[in-house]
């Protein structure tokens, strides 16, 4: 077989692409590479990425990253994407913007997960044969074909018509915190810390700087999630999460609420296919 003839039999592999390289993104792409899809995340600095241990992120910074058995691969030019999604079907990481995305080959499904709570959502819909929205921001027949919302007490509910709920600021508790366990940039500057992920602080130990500004650890536990050093960052983002929860805490792997968005996503597509597939036959019948 010919390396053309070859190249185009592998991009037989559905294409997804996944707005996002946070932890929820993370997941919805272990579970899409788990039903045959090739799967494309795309980077975007807003918000920054907190949870990097339970995400492929760092893989843009050419660490290696594991999560539910997967591993992916970076790309950061259009060859080197092409190249990838020339072989088997892969999870691969990228900076490329959407924009640089549809012009590779057609999207089969595009999910935006970056959790851009209070942004205005494009219309990703004629972008790919079916876009799901997830979280905050979304509505059928407006930005998105189908909406999952990732609020902690209704995680992985399918929206089929309508918005997704507004954002009410609630955080799921862990270890009996709220949204306090977040240390948030009150004004924008350059975020320097020495710290790594998974390590244990005491109340008013000093994780990192934002600017000249030392932020401390608001309460005894882990950390969970840590901006990257040397990040750029906004007014308002979350810098750093602390888990009291002592040896119960968890920093790793795919947790039960990126999970269970990641099942959401999976049962939309699935009912978008077995729908897909009655269409298809009516119109045969009718045709017939």
């Amino acid at each position: 077989m010919s390396n053309s003839k070859h190249t185009q039999l592998r991009s037989r592999f559905p294409l997804a692409v996944v707005l996002g390289t946070n932890e929820i993104a993370s997941a919805v792409a272990v579970s899409l590479r788990g039903a045959g899809y090739s799967v494309v995340l795309s980077h975007d600095p807003y918000p920054p990425v907190i949870r990097r241990k339970m995400a492929f992120h760092d893989v843009l910074f050419d660490e290696p990253v594991t999560l539910g058995g997967l591993s992916a691969v970076r790309a950061d030019t259009g060859i080197e994407l092409r190249q990838s999604l020339a072989q088997e079907p892969n999870i691969v990481v990228t900076r490329l913007v959407l924009l640089d995305l549809i012009v590779i080959r057609p999207l089969d499904k595009l999910i935006d997960a970056r959790m851009q709570k209070n942004q205005v959502k494009p219309d990703l819909r004629r972008l790919a044969h079916f876009a799901i929205g997830l979280g905050p921001g979304f509505c059928t027949d407006f930005n998105c074909d189908v909406a999952v919302e990732t609020r902690p007490d209704k995680q992985g509910r399918i929206i089929r018509e309508g918005l997704t709920e507004a954002p009410d600021g609630t955080s799921l508790r862990l270890g009996g915190h709220g949204g306090e366990r977040f240390v948030r940039a009150e004004q924008p500057g350059r975020w320097h810390t020495a710290v790594e992920i998974g390590t244990r602080v005491f109340k008013d130990f000093v994780v990192g700087y934002l600017g000249n500004t030392p932020l401390r650890a608001p309460f005894d536990g882990f950390l969970r999630g840590l901006v990257r050093d040397g990040t750029e960052v906004p007014a308002g983002v979350k810098l750093f999460e602390i888990d009291a929860r002592g040896r119960r805490a968890t920093w790793t792997g795919i947790d039960r609420r990126s999970q269970e968005i990641a099942e959401g996503v999976m049962r939309a597509i699935a009912m978008h296919r077995t729908e897909t597939s009655v269409a298809a036959a009516r119109k045969f019948q009718l045709v017939k």
